[in-house]
This record gives structure tokens, C-alpha cells and sequence, in this order.
């Protein structure tokens, strides 16, 4: 289903898709196809055709594009929310006071990918695309919302460069902290553990050496070297660790997986560990020429560190060997610190269209960036790098630097 909105100018077009089936993959590609793989239309179809999102999710698809005399300029992947869950920028408390007060925060639209806390471009656009044109989708879109009762317009984990768009319309900034491992063209693990200090080299090889073990097999998996049956496997990690966690299976539905080792098998990389011959655990990615993405962990027996191995180790290993540059291995973790990876800032733009409640988080986001910037620049100063590293590639100077003026 497609509906058109007119915009101001007449030959600059908005339309409101509530399905990724309405749009032209083909144009869609032309915008996203350096902007990772969470981005790309054929995982966005995933989702839908799987129903992760859709009828009964809370993920309502609402996605939007933009034309001039006919061609597509930007779009943006949105969704229609009825609760907070798989957003990884976490608003609950926002929500309970719009309930105290008698006052809707459901329904809601985000400019997200549903389930996943990695940055990237949610203003998908033409390197031409003048700022104005960009600027009047954002407009768009808001008054949309306003329009339409919803309390709220959110863009989730957005890349930096396109923050003065959404200053510029009134929209609160909310910084968080991820920690992301980069690749500064190490020929392998030993030449990367050369860079950390004595003392952590030592603790990282100690724990790597307990894998060591014919008990213990541990193999990467990607292409033609991963099977349906290794896909399923995971599956069956997944939905354990979610069920012993949260009650629930998780958000992504078998037959997610299958369309995803169907679809995405040259850009997956499965971690599997055995014990005695025995499958008990899995770690799921995602990858492309620019970065690994760690995504999904489960295990059927406990063992310790087992987890840092299949996550985090062999990760950099992978990286290493295809020449990506970086690493993001999932969101919060203040351990991955110790074993390498440096934090980054994400950024989210808000706007509440209650201008009493928009007062009320764009002042509790004020006070918050100065001890997300306390919390950036402590994640500095526990990096187990050598001094030799930390001068030539975190100098003091940018400690703790972030647009949050």
C-alpha cells in the first residue's frame, strides 16, 4: 500500500510506503549500497516476508522516499512503533510519564533497523542531493506524524555527518557508547596482541590457550563452508539463550535464518564450537568489505570465556584475515574494552511533539551528554594498548570529543 503526500514544491514528491514490496529495489540499492549490510532492500524484505515486522509485531514498515520530476533522491527506513522493544535506545521512562499524564506515547515513528543497535545512514540520499531537499523530507516526515497522532519522531543510531539536519529542525540529540575494534593493518593476532601492553598479551593468550584443547573445537564458518544444518544449530542457540533470558524466543523468527543463509550466505559468518564432537554453541555475523558485525550468541553448556573466544577473538581474527577495517560486536559491554576494542560514540535525534514533554527530554539529554562524555573518556583511560599505540592513534587532544554543541 502507497499513499502520496504533496509537498510544497511541485516538482518535489513524498510517498509513504507501509511495505518495502512498494519500492524499486533496484533504486533503492543505488542509495544503500555502501551503507552496510542492514540496509540493503533485500534485508529489509527478510524482515518483512519472515514477519519479524509487520501485523502483531509492533514494527509497523513506514518507510519514505523522495522525488524529483520522478527520480528518487532519498528515502528512509521507518517504522510505525506500538512499544520500545528491539531499539536499543532506550525511552521506556519517557513512555511512563506520558502515561502518568494521561497522554499517548504509542503510537510512534522511528527511522531504524529493526533489532539492531549498528550505525549507519537513516537518511539514505544521492551524493547530490542538495541540503534543502533533505531538510524538507525531515519536515515531511515530522509534520506526518503530527498529522497522524503520533507522539513522536525518532532517528535511531544515524551517523554523525547528518546531524546539523536535525539540529536545525528542533530535534534532541542522545549520545550513547559503543566500543568497536579496529584494524590497523595487523598481519595477524599475534602482530595485533604486540600492540597491547605485556600484562593484557599474557592474560589473552592464557585464555586462549585453555581452547587449545582436543576436547575443544572451535571453526569459522562462511560460503559454501556453511550448511543448513550449522544454520539451524544456531537457530536452536538462539532461541535457548532468549528463552532463558527473556521468556521469549527472540525477535527474529526461524525463518528469518533460513532466508538468511539463502539470501545473505556470502555475508555470514557462523563461530561454532564443539565439545567432545558435540555442537554447544554458535556465534552469528554479518559482513562486507568495510565491517564485521557481531549479532547473535548462544550457547547450550557453560564454559568459561568461551563466550570472549567465539565473540570477540575469533572476530578479530576474521578481520584480520579478509582485511576489514572494523568491528562493531554489539552494543553495550564495558569488557570488550580489555580485549581491544575502543569506544565510539552513536548518536539518535528526538523530537516529542508535546512541547511541554519535548522541553522535558531535551533538558534530561542536556544533563546526560556530559556523563556519557565522563563514561567515553573513563573507557579511554582502561585501554590495555601500549604507550606506542595510544600516542600515534588516541592522542590526548581528542579524548572525549563529540558534536554536542
Amino acid at each position: 500500500m502507497t499513499k502520496q503526500f504533496s509537498s510544497h514544491s511541485a516538482a518535489m514528491q513524498f510517498q509513504l510506503h507501509h511495505s518495502i514490496d512498494d519500492l524499486n529495489k533496484q533504486q533503492w540499492q543505488q542509495l544503500s549500497h555502501c551503507a552496510g549490510p542492514f540496509l540493503q532492500y533485500t534485508w529489509l524484505q527478510l524482515l518483512e516476508h519472515t514477519h519479524c515486522v509487520g501485523e502483531g509485531t509492533g514494527w509497523q514498515p513506514a518507510h519514505w522516499t523522495a522525488t524529483i520530476d520522478g527520480e528518487l533522491i532519498a528515502a528512509v527506513p521507518g517504522y510505525i512503533k506500538t512499544h520500545s522493544y528491539g531499539e536499543y535506545v532506550f525511552d521506556h521512562s519517557w513512555a511512563n510519564a506520558y502515561h502518568q499524564h494521561g497522554i499517548d506515547y504509542y503510537p510512534k515513528w522511528i527511522a531504524a533497523i529493526p533489532f539492531t543497535p549498528v550505525t549507519g545512514p537513516r537518511l539514505l540520499a544521492r551524493p547530490e542531493t542538495e541540503e534543502q531537499h533533505l531538510t524538507a523530507l525531515i519536515n515531511h516526515i515530522d509534520n506526518w506524524a503530527v498529522n497522524n497522532a503520533h507522539s513522536s519522531c525518532h532517528w535511531l543510531f544515524n551517523v554523525p555527518s547528518q546531524q546539523a539536519n536535525f539540529e536545525q529542525r528542533g530535534f534532541a540529540n542522545r549520545f550513547s557508547v559503543q566500543f568497536e575494534w579496529n584494524n590497523r593493518g595487523y598481519d595477524n593476532f599475534e602482530d595485533f596482541l604486540t600492540r597491547l601492553t605485556s600484562r593484557k598479551r599474557r592474560s589473552i593468550r592464557k585464555t586462549r590457550k585453555q581452547f587449545d584443547n582436543p576436547a575443544i573445537n572451535i571453526e569459522r564458518l562462511s560460503g559454501d563452508n556453511l550448511s543448513k544444518a550449522d544454520m539451524a544449530f544456531f537457530v536452536h542457540c538462539y532461541q535457548d539463550t532468549y528463552l532463558k533470558r527473556s521468556g521469549h524466543k527472540g525477535y527474529l523468527t526461524p525463518a528469518f535464518f533460513t532466508a538468511l543463509f539463502d539470501q545473505f550466505r556470502e555475508h555470514i559468518l557462523l563461530v561454532k564450537a564443539q565439545l567432545n564432537d558435540t555442537d554447544i554453541a554458535a556465534a552469528l555475523f554479518l559482513f562486507d568489505n568495510h565491517g564485521l558485525y557481531g549479532r547473535y550468541w548462544g550457547c547450550l553448556e557453560d564454559i568459561n570465556e568461551l563466550h570472549f573466544e567465539c565473540c570477540y577473538f575469533q572476530g578479530i581474527e576474521f578481520a584480520i584475515e579478509r582485511n576489514i577495517a572494523r568491528f562493531n560486536p554489539g552494543t553495550q559491554g564495558e569488557h570488550k574494552l580489555l580485549r581491544g576494542f575502543e569506544p565510539i560514540y552513536c548518536v539518535s535525534h528526538h523530537k516529542m511533539h508535546d512541547p511541554r514533554f519535548h522541553a522535558a527530554v531535551s533538558d534530561f539529554l542536556q544533563r546526560e551528554k556530559p556523563i556519557i562524555t565522563d563514561y567515553f573518556n573513563q573507557a579511554l583511560d582502561v585501554l590495555p594498548f601500549n604507550e606506542a599505540y595510544l600516542q600515534e592513534f588516541i592522542p590526548t587532544t581528542q579524548k572525549g570529543t563529540q558534536s554536542t554543541n
